[in-house]
């Protein structure tokens, strides 16, 4: 059977996150997007994990809210950030931790208080242990569970970061490496872009919203094929990635650092104009910041280009021989507000949104299985051809760079006239 996962989010106990981020609240936006199971995240801290023990009711790790009848499932995450100086180096790594049970999660926050780790500070606590020393810990304590570099391009804070990452998997974990068997790819990134790295060859390449508001889980999923719905199962589909059955993805394009760049003086670069141009910002004289684009070409050479399969709804895949195809989407509640010239966050679209929700089912089955000859009789033929430029990727969308989400647009403004460096993207 085929479950959707986004394991990489948020409660309210981290710092700049919804209050909404509740077991209920979660629950009930996975119904509306499309998602079967949850990570629970932050189950490091304190009060978070004893909502979650005193809320969550399972068994083999995989949990459901107790006394309510919402058939979302929860396994528990956290993410830890880890800053510590490592090669002459100051080092900013985050790591997705999936436990196997709350008994193994309980050890592992004891094994970090033991350590002196402030676990009350945030959701994502902030340690001085190494990325090796982490994974040691966490492995010692729970054998089964799953150790997963986070966002693993993204410039700072992440595995491979141009900024205060690493060059490969050893240099960041030793002799544990072979503990690595799943990465994620980020906002910033998709697996196109991560296929062809020598030092993932046989790791899962997976993909997770890492929502901090209801609103946006979901907006990356890992589909997994299992047999039955349990920690190991779910272990197994991820580790190497031979029981991923496909990705859904943002636009690679629509992350905060897809490009190089320097937000304040407005300066955006491709990597072969980083190549040409140098990392020192032309306006200000100092150092851009490096665009993932341009970090997965240093260490992986250039990307091969994508081969492309439309499905009966007009999807269009991206598929490598013996690797889990995926696809990009925009979120629905983007594609209804430029379909009706209004603001995301309008109570119209909101309407519009939820009707939607009430009549195909949940956003992933709209974006992905419904007709759209359907959506048109029920939601009008503009709304209608929106989604089906989105599924073929025939989108415009202005590059992130520098901390500053991409731009999309379903249809381009007409005044708007395209330059060579746009046509260039798709």
């Amino acid at each position: 059977m085929e479950k959707t996962a986004d394991f990489h989010l948020h409660s309210r106990y981290s710092r700049a996150v919804s209050s909404q981020m509740t077991l209920p609240v979660m629950a009930e936006w996975a119904l509306v997007k499309g998602i079967d199971i949850l990570g629970t995240g932050d189950f490091t801290h304190p009060l978070w994990f004893k909502e979650l023990k005193e809320n969550l009711t399972g068994e083999n790790g995989i949990y459901k809210i107790k006394e309510k009848n919402i058939p979302v499932s929860f396994l528990l995450s956290a993410e830890i950030s880890s800053i510590y100086s490592q090669g002459g180096r100051t080092r900013r790594v985050h790591n997705i931790l999936l436990a196997s049970s709350f008994e193994k999660a309980a050890m592992f926050n004891a094994a970090l208080l033991k350590r002196k780790v402030n676990l009350f500070s945030d959701g994502r606590p902030i340690t001085g242990l190494s990325s090796y020393e982490l994974l040691k810990i966490f492995k010692e304590i729970d054998e089964k569970g799953l150790f997963i570099p986070a966002h693993i391009w993204t410039p700072w804070f992440s595995l491979f970061g141009a900024n205060s990452g690493f060059d490969s998997l050893v240099e960041c974990f030793g002799d544990m490496s072979e503990h690595i068997v799943a990465v994620e790819t980020g906002l910033s990134s998709d697996p196109l872009m991560n296929w062809f790295f020598k030092d993932l060859k046989g790791k899962g390449i997976v993909s997770f919203s890492d929502a901090h508001s209801p609103a946006n889980l979901g907006r990356e999923l890992t589909v997994v094929e299992v047999d039955k719905l349990d920690f190991s199962s779910i272990a197994q589909a991820l580790s190497g990635g031979a029981g991923i059955s496909n990705t859904i993805e943002f636009y690679p394009e629509e992350g905060k650092y897809h490009y190089t760049g320097h937000r304040n003086c407005r300066v955006i670069q491709k990597p072969e104009e980083t190549k040409r141009l140098g990392t020192i910002c032309p306006v200000c004289g100092k150092p851009l910041t490096i665009g993932v684009m341009h970090r997965v070409e240093q260490l992986s050479g250039e990307i091969k280009k994508p081969k492309y399969e439309e499905d009966d709804v007009g999807l269009r895949w991206v598929k490598d021989e013996g690797r889990p195809p995926f696809i990009s989407l925009v979120p629905l509640a983007e594609i209804i507000a430029e379909a009706n010239g209004l603001e995301k966050s309008s109570k119209k679209v909101l309407s519009i949104y939820q009707n939607l929700v009430r009549k195909f089912g949940n956003e992933l089955l709209i974006l992905t299985k419904t007709r759209a000859e359907d959506i048109s009789t029920f939601a009008g033929e503009k709304l209608a051809e929106g989604i089906t430029k989105v599924r073929k990727g025939d989108i415009y969308i202005r590059p992130g760079f520098d901390g500053e989400y991409g731009k999309v647009k379903v249809w381009p403004e007409k005044e708007e006239k395209k330059t060579a460096f746009q046509e260039g993207l798709f």
